[in-house]
């Protein structure tokens, strides 16, 4: 049986066109809907500037004082001339030449005496060629007279010296007093200088050891020299 409709009649040939186009507009409409954005209007005064008006400064009035010319220098005062009169007669001072001449005379100069000048030597404890000799220490070695006169020295100090003094002065355990002094080239003990914790103790110390009896000198190379020697002190005070 053959169709006796018009073709161009046929609404749905075209269908899927229309389906297509509009799509597409929905899609437009929906993407423009999601991206569409609105902004709050507000009213916002950020004023005017003039810059017609021009700014104004107030000069300061000054006053420009006028002040008076100086006074003109006084007239210069003539000069006086004074004459002296020359009385006082003026003695030349006259240089005589200390050149020689050939026929001036040679003097003859004696011999010229020079006196030796005995300097105080000190040569220490350790190393002197002969110690000082303490009284009751002349015999034996050089070694033995050291050790003699240092047990003497130890014993007299033990015998003398005050160790209750420091118990008077408030002191208490182990005192340790160091001493120096020098035996001079004619035995006697000199520059006696102590340290201790208490000045009474030096005191002390110092009068001990100026009661040292008087020793035979210790010899360097055959002539008497100043010896330095040094002591300690050492005692506990009983509490």
């Amino acid at each position: 049986m053959e169709l006796k409709k018009n073709p161009k009649a046929n609404v749905g040939r075209n269908s899927a066109l229309y389906f297509a186009i509009g799509l597409a507009l929905m899609l437009a409409l929906t993407n423009f809907a999601i991206n569409y954005k609105t902004y709050d209007k507000e009213v916002i005064d950020i004023g005017m500037v003039s810059m017609d008006a021009e700014l104004e400064e107030e000069v300061p009035i000054t006053e420009q004082l006028q002040t008076p010319p100086p006074p003109p220098p006084p007239p210069a005062a003539p000069e006086v001339i004074e004459v002296v009169k020359d009385e006082v007669e003026v003695e030349e001072t006259v240089i005589e030449s200390t050149e020689t001449s050939q026929e001036e005379e040679i003097v003859e100069v004696e011999e010229v005496e020079v006196e030796e000048v005995e300097e105080d030597v000190e040569v220490p404890f350790s190393i002197i060629e002969n110690v000082p000799v303490f009284p009751g220490c002349e015999k034996g070695s050089n070694a033995d007279k050291k050790k003699c006169m240092s047990d003497k020295i130890s014993q007299f100090v033990g015998r003398n010296f005050d160790t209750d003094l420091a118990g008077e002065l408030g002191l208490s355990g182990r005192q340790r007093i160091n001493v120096i002094f020098k035996i001079d080239k004619n035995g006697e003990i000199t520059g006696v200088r102590a340290r201790a914790p208490h000045p009474k103790l030096e005191e002390e110390a110092a009068r001990v050891i100026n009661k040292l009896p008087k020793m035979k000198p210790g010899m360097q190379r055959g002539k008497p020299v100043i010896v330095p020697y040094s002591l300690p002190i050492v005692f506990q005070v009983q509490d």
